[in-house]
């Protein structure tokens, strides 16, 4: 059922993006308008453009990221059913590369930006650049400083609220000893963990760290940290980082592995199943959660190595990133009924995480 319902979803999105185009065919009169047209000059003032005429200039913090790689997917084929042009940059993890796309974007004309920061502190020099050309802006999955977001009136941001992802994460994590006792290797009552982050200062690596123990612990649990360092929401740093965890904990103590992301979930693994572990025999699982619902993490909950991970809806992002800069260039207001998703206070859109557990993880599998 959950699975039919996003399919509608997707389909109303696509629907509503068909109506736009159609809608901008009959106002310029058989104008050429085909899909992946030139390049616009870019006069930067959300005024109508034909169709195919709009650009939107789209950079990725690193294309090799497996969250980022569906949302690029779905900016693409959202822009192409929008009759949008869409040109995507990979800024390698630099944020001094990412600055100098953004100026070359700004130079070639672009009618927008989306840009999924590399480091979402830095994205107040970006909005800057955009608000001197008057270019509408859209950031996505790294939410910028709410100064920054306040400092232009031509700014938004499409992302999925980090808080939510950590609690659901700790909710799988509480279900699973609640369900299984002996999971409680040494029978304190204690759950003790070790916890794979993203980069610091990312809200996402932050707030998912945080409300994941405070879930387990309101669901009537102990918890202990027995170690945490960040990964860079890698999956072969994870791999290494949950080796020398092992090494130095003992892996016998280790209860509960919680990692930030996917790919690092699936990098530990991987040393796991290296001690024996997570390989299919009941008696030497460790429970892993992750973030994302990556294909891959689907097909490890398939095999059973991974117990589960929480659904960071790329598709609703990637496809939302695209109906804003396109309504905003048609000169419309960014509400409801023009981008097809709530906004929060004017400026905001939030997708929302779904939890995937063993019970629906293949309502999520292409």
């Amino acid at each position: 059922m959950l699975r039919k319902q996003r399919r509608q979803q997707r389909m109303k999105k696509k629907m509503f993006a068909l109506g736009l185009v159609s809608l901008s065919a009959v106002l310029t009169l058989g104008a050429c308008g085909s899909r992946g047209g030139d390049s616009a000059e870019g006069s930067g003032d959300g005024g109508s453009q034909e169709a195919g005429s709009q650009l939107i200039g789209g950079a990725i913090y690193k294309f090799d990221d497996t969250f980022m790689t569906g949302v690029r997917t779905a900016m693409t084929e959202a822009a192409n059913t929008s009759g949008v042009k869409l040109e995507l940059v990979d800024s390698q993890n630099k944020q001094p590369t990412q600055n100098e796309q953004v100026d070359t974007f700004i130079t070639k004309g672009v009618n927008a930006l989306a840009i999924n920061p590399v480091d979402r502190t830095a994205a107040g020099p970006i909005i800057e650049k955009a608000k001197a050309a008057e270019l509408p802006i859209v950031f996505i999955n790294r939410e910028p400083e709410t100064a920054d977001m306040e400092s232009y009136d031509k700014v938004w941001y499409v992302g999925a609220k980090a808080e939510q992802s950590g609690i659901q994460s700790g909710q799988i994590i509480s279900d699973y000893f609640e369900a299984n006792p002996d999971a409680d290797k040494n029978g304190d009552g204690v759950i003790q963990y070790v916890m794979l982050q993203g980069e610091p200062g990312h809200q996402d690596a932050t707030l998912r760290s945080e409300y994941s123990i405070q879930a387990i612990e309101e669901a009537g649990f102990k918890t202990e940290k027995l170690a945490a360092d960040t990964a860079m929401w890698d999956k072969a740093k994870a791999t290494d980082l949950m080796k020398s965890f092992i090494t130095g904990q003992g892996i016998d103590k280790i209860e509960a592995v919680i990692a930030n992301n996917d790919d690092m979930a699936l990098g530990a693994i991987e040393a796991l199943k290296a001690e024996g572990y997570n390989t299919g025999d009941a008696a030497k699982f460790m429970p892993v959660v992750g973030v994302d619902a990556t294909a891959p993490a689907l097909e490890a909950m398939k095999d059973g190595s991974l117990l589960g991970t929480v659904l960071n809806d790329a598709v609703n992002q990637g496809t939302a990133t695209i109906n804003v800069a396109k309504a905003v260039m048609d000169g419309k207001e960014i509400n409801e009924e023009n981008v097809g998703y709530p906004v929060t206070d004017g400026k905001y859109i939030w997708i929302d995480y779904v939890k995937v557990t063993k019970d629906n993880y293949a309502e999520f599998m292409e």
